[in-house]
């Protein structure tokens, strides 16, 4: 009979031997579809694991403007400062630049059109889109789906 020990031994090294067959550009944490069900919510299961999009003027993260950092909801990783974040209209959180190193960029043809999704860095969980017609300096648009971030107030 199998412990419940050498279980969880057993999954710990099937994760790593998942990880070192990864492609160099793959996120660092790499968890099995079981284990990132029991992790996420069904809703932020969708969006971070299956490149699903919430519904736009859904989210609280949406009317969030205390000082803070926005983090991926699928592993704290922070993803966007508040003083980046801008009022787009269109009903998505939205972010005219990302925290140094904290998303990857790949192209998406999944609607019959190209557009630029946005990753995150450490899990690889989608987390939206970027354009380029946001405000200056940069002149892009990050529009990300609120239940693809949690929000954590500045450390005073």
């Amino acid at each position: 009979m199998i412990s419940r020990r050498q279980m969880f031994m057993a999954g710990g090294a099937l994760t790593l031997l998942a990880a070192a067959g990864q492609p160099a550009d793959a996120a660092p944490l790499v968890l099995t579809d079981v284990q990132w069900r029991s992790r996420l919510p069904a809703d932020r299961y969708q969006i971070l694991r299956k490149a699903g999009t919430e519904i736009p003027f859904t989210s609280p993260l949406l009317k969030e403007h205390r000082e803070g950092l926005f983090a991926c909801a699928g592993c704290a990783q922070d993803l966007f400062s508040s003083k980046t974040k801008f009022e787009s209209g269109t009903g998505w959180p939205s972010f005219w630049s990302a925290l140094p190193g904290a998303v990857k960029q790949k192209q998406d043809r999944s609607i019959g059109m190209t557009r630029t999704e946005v990753l995150c860095s450490n899990c690889g969980g989608h987390l939206g889109h970027v354009f380029d017609d946001g405000p200056r300096p940069t002149g892009l648009r990050y529009c990300m789906n609120g239940l693809a971030m949690t929000f954590h107030t500045a450390k005073v």
